[in-house]
């Protein structure tokens, strides 16, 4: 169960907490993946067949409501969703926030539950390959990072 509100929840217990709801559904979750236009996706995840889902974290009211960048992560995704504490979930049904359409994850920093799940609009399949490239090679780069933390290969990239 999620907990209540707690002040201390920062944006790490919050993607803490989405990860292990989306790994355990089937998806491959990675934090900060930078996007072509150079917006960077709080988390972004892959599910078995493919799909991409684009989630924005927040864990204040003024940064929600004062985030303008979130509505060009359609471009990159099939889904879109907010993950929030649970203090800010009733923030997130004003219009503003799409929520015909965007997905509603609440999290603490050991579990998360949806919701509301995602519309899905499918991404033009070469958008769908240079995203999944992105991807692939984000996941591949940190994991090379953490098996030979002083190569110095990594800075002619």
């Amino acid at each position: 169960m999620v907990e209540t509100f707690d002040a201390s929840l920062t944006a790490a217990d919050v993607v803490r907490g989405t990860c292990r709801l989306l790994w355990l559904q089937g998806w491959s979750p990675l934090a900060e993946v930078t996007l072509a236009d150079g917006h960077r996706a709080d988390l972004m995840a892959v599910s078995r067949s493919g799909e991409i889902l684009i989630v924005e974290i927040k864990v204040s009211a003024g940064d929600l409501k004062g985030d303008r960048k979130w509505q060009a992560y359609r471009d990159f995704s099939d889904r879109f969703a907010w993950a929030v504490p649970p203090a800010l979930t009733d923030l997130l049904d004003d219009a503003r926030f799409a929520p015909d359409r965007c997905g509603l994850i609440v999290a603490d920093r050991h579990e998360a539950l949806w919701v509301r799940e995602s519309c899905t609009s499918a991404l033009a399949p070469a958008r769908r390959r240079a995203v999944l490239l992105g991807f692939a090679r984000a996941g591949a780069e940190r994991a090379m990072r953490i098996a030979d933390p002083g190569f110095e290969g990594f800075n002619a990239w």
